[in-house]
């Protein structure tokens, strides 16, 4: 019999049983776990750095970077945000970093520092952790309003039950079937599969980009459709920021910003739509080719390739370049009306096929969860079932990369740490 059981083993599950136990020790808490090991996503967060949290700390500000939960945890933050995170570290001896990005990292540059913490003060407190202890049955008993867990050999009780299992499809079915709403989850931080010859053999190419998803309807199925004929709709999804070009097609933080905000939308799209990328936000397409004739009169004898008009990696520009028709030794006083203008759309307009994604590094993070109208956020806890708890991203709440994602397990967690631990 336990007072308080949490289910997961993960960033949200520590951090609530550390903070029940201080302000309580008397409760007897378990941590279940269904693997051999604890804290795997703290383990390979950051590329295996741990991105503990960001140094954003007004929580106006921070709330921007939740495409679901934006609204539901800004009174949250303003209880515990990442500055709290970040005193909780260091004062147990782990000290942090905020780097020029505005991630925060321990300054060991090593994730296994934010484990052993977590993993000592636990133990220090008197926490149980059961290992490969996978839940096979949640329920509640009508005879004295306990939780039981379900293990693979024994029954578990417990008064107060906290989940904060991540994206888990079991613990999702548990919780439909004790009557909560499940959004459907989808990926919800994952790179773009993209093969196109201008970004072959140029993976490292990183730079300051516009990307857009415009609206589907405005492409047709036959290659010939003149785009300028087209009707100009408004994208359904737009971002700027760094575009980075690798191996399988594109990644950054402009590309994952998409990712997040366009979870649902591109789930629709089946991971298969198109972008338009301005690889020069500055200048509209207007603009380029205005700038353009400029520099082919200032630059006339030089050949286009050895001179940019813009300021792109010299890897990038020649692949655009050459895909506006343009070969190696033509001078700008040669180049045609035509290529122009076919320059100045492959800088500002250039359209991309998406044809798949990608896992973001060894980070999996989805979009869905436990619908957030069924939940108390002064408490994080269930409107439909009393000592009934959640913590991380078993709730309907994702974020771009940067370390928010750990910020919601964080606040979450310690939000119902505080509800648990005070019962009288």
């Amino acid at each position: 019999m336990f007072d308080v059981i949490i289910v997961g083993g993960g960033a949200a599950g520590f951090y609530a049983a550390i903070h029940i136990a201080e302000i309580d020790p008397t409760l007897k808490i378990a941590i279940f776990e269904r693997g051999k090991n604890v804290l795997s996503k703290v383990k390979v967060s950051g590329g295996g750095r741990c991105n503990v949290t960001h140094g954003e700390f007004s929580p106006s500000e921070l709330v921007l970077n939740y495409p679901r939960g934006k609204k539901e945890l800004l009174g949250p933050f303003h209880v515990h945000g990442p500055g709290d995170v970040m005193d909780f570290f260091e004062q147990r001896g782990v000290p942090l970093k905020i780097e020029e990005d505005g991630r925060v990292f321990p300054v060991s540059d090593d994730s296994q520092s934010i484990i052993d913490c977590l993993v000592t003060e636990a133990q220090k407190l008197g926490v149980q952790v059961l290992k490969n202890s996978a839940v096979k049955q949640l329920s509640k008993l009508r005879d004295n309003g306990r939780w039981q867990v379900t293990t693979m050999n024994k029954h578990y009780q417990g008064k107060n039950l906290l989940v904060a299992a991540g994206s888990s499809l079991k613990a999702w079915r548990f919780l439909e079937d004790l009557g909560h709403t499940i959004i459907p989850p989808v990926p919800s931080l994952f790179t773009f599969n993209v093969r196109d010859p201008r970004l072959a053999e140029i993976q490292g190419v990183s730079t300051f980009a516009s990307v857009q998803v415009p609206p589907k309807k405005i492409f047709s199925s036959k290659e010939g459709l003149n785009l300028k004929s087209a009707p100009r709709e408004e994208p359904v999804l737009q971002a700027e920021g760094d575009v980075l070009v690798t191996h399988w097609g594109l990644s950054g933080p402009s590309i994952l910003r998409l990712s997040a905000w366009g979870a649902n939308i591109l789930n629709e799209y089946q991971y298969n739509f198109k972008i338009k990328i301005n690889w020069t936000p500055e200048y509209t397409l207007g603009s380029m080719e205005g700038f353009l004739r400029e520099i082919k009169e200032v630059e006339a004898r030089k050949t286009v390739i050895r001179t940019r008009a813009v300021n792109l990696p010299k890897r990038l520009w020649a692949k655009l370049v050459h895909a506006a028709g343009i070969q190696t030794n033509v001078r700008w006083a040669e180049v045609t009306k035509e290529m122009l203008q076919s320059l100045a759309k492959e800088l500002t307009e250039g359209t991309y096929r998406v044809i798949g994604k990608s896992t973001f590094k060894e980070e999996f993070v989805t979009s869905g969860g436990i619908d957030l109208k069924e939940i108390n956020f002064k408490t994080f806890g269930s409107k439909i079932h009393p000592n009934l708890y959640f913590a991380g991203e078993i709730i309907n709440v994702d974020a771009i990369t940067g370390g928010f994602n750990f910020q919601n397990a964080w606040t979450g967690a310690y939000i119902a740490a505080q509800a648990i631990g005070s019962k009288k």
